[in-house]
């Protein structure tokens, strides 16, 4: 709601400048896709290389209780 708050007071105030945020902002999405996808890919790697270096003492700490 804030954003299309925003985009309505920059609308009042210059209005070319709103209507190409407009048109140009699926064109942004779409070319940040790829990045988002190896920012998550990189996170489940790390996660589970995280997972893997903690195996060992989670195993020898015993059963939790």
């Amino acid at each position: 709601m804030a954003t299309f708050l925003l985009w309505l007071i920059l609308l009042v105030v210059a209005w070319p400048l709103a209507l190409a945020a407009l048109l140009l902002y699926p064109v942004v999405w779409l070319l940040s896709l790829p990045f988002r996808l190896v920012g998550v890919s990189v996170r489940g790697v790390l996660s589970l290389l995280e997972a893997v270096l903690r195996l060992p003492a989670r195993v020898l700490r015993g059963p939790a209780g």
